[in-house]
């Protein structure tokens, strides 16, 4: 198991430096650069706009220099002194604005998973156990439209709903006065009143798919003659259920941690803009637009590691939970 995870760390090291390589280079496909958009802004509102000026910060954020170049010198700064460079647009470090967000990011994220899995584990057993009774077939209901509705369209309907039944506006993670105020019970109790419809919102449809996973694999398993043998040796069937088929059925689910959380990163962009959400979603896609190429590629890159560390977390324990795993073994 050492073995496998020191592989996998090599691994997670080549695979963030291919992403922040591929990142940087599509954030600097479309034409143009920082400054041509800010150019563009100036001239639509009537302002004039210096070439000297222009010419002279083209030369001191190095837009002139080859992609290489620009490329090497942000990346060693990441890596020698945990410097992400500095953002255009708010003329501010990007260590410095994106910390925050991405931690309300990761947060709000974070429990949306551990929803999601409290939620889609006993629906799928039961749907997978009770086949084709009334509450398999709700289940089945419930999971198509949790993956035919869009989440900012589910986001849109809670927010009339909850206006137009309680005469509140729900929106952004913490009320005027907790915003800047130290985590306390009040704070956190603050975040939890406001955090329930975003969470709400981006584990509808990661639990409807994974209600139709563990029920496909579930009822995959009841089936072979493993199962058989321990109901004709005495056991109950709550533990010969438990014990042997869900614990295999749970393989593909724990599987499926890999791709989680980039699928709730990029769900969430919308989600946030339209629930006016402090994450990173929003800072992403105001600097894909402006161009701001660090800030982008230091969030993109950040996001990618995300996925990087979900796929060893699964792979991990896929190892731990089916001992028929064995990395390394010939």
């Amino acid at each position: 198991m050492l073995g496998f995870f020191g592989k996998r760390l090599i691994a997670m090291v080549l695979t963030m430096w291919a992403v922040s390589f591929v990142a940087f280079a599509i954030i600097q496909l479309p034409p143009g650069d920082y400054l041509t958009t800010y150019m563009a802004t100036l001239a639509a509102n009537g302002d004039r706009v210096d070439p000297a000026t222009i010419e002279a910060l083209r030369r001191q954020y190095g837009f002139g220099e080859p992609y290489i170049i620009q490329y090497w010198k942000w990346i060693s700064g990441i890596v020698l002194r945990g410097d992400f460079g500095q953002s255009f647009e708010w003329k501010a470090p990007v260590t410095t604005l994106i910390w925050g967000r991405l931690g309300n990011s990761i947060l709000l994220e974070g429990l949306a998973v551990i929803v999601m899995w409290l939620v889609a584990v006993p629906i799928g057993i039961y749907a997978a156990v009770r086949k084709y009774s009334l509450g398999d077939y709700l289940a089945t209901i419930g999971g198509f439209l949790g993956l035919a509705i869009p989440n900012f369209f589910f986001a849109l309907i809670l927010m009339y709903l909850s206006f137009v039944w309680f005469g509140e506006t729900i929106g952004g993670l913490f009320s005027p006065g907790m915003e800047t105020a130290r985590w306390s019970p009040a704070r956190i109790w603050d975040f939890l009143s406001h955090a329930w419809a975003p969470i709400l919102v981006l584990a509808t449809a990661g639990t409807a798919e994974l209600i139709r996973i563990l029920r496909a694999n579930l009822l995959d398993e009841l089936k072979k003659p493993y199962v058989t043998t321990a109901r004709a040796k005495g056991l109950s069937e709550f533990r010969t259920i438990l014990k042997y088929p869900v614990r295999v059925a749970l393989n593909p689910l724990i599987s499926t941690i890999g791709w989680l959380l980039p699928a709730l990163v990029s769900s969430s962009v919308l989600v946030s803009v339209v629930l006016n959400l402090p994450t990173a979603g929003p800072l992403l896609l105001r600097s894909l637009t402006s161009q701001d190429m660090f800030l982008a590629g230091a969030i993109i890159m950040l996001l990618g590691m995300l996925t990087v560390i979900g796929t060893l977390i699964s792979d991990l324990l896929l190892a731990w939970i089916d001992p028929r795993i064995r990395y390394g073994s010939k």
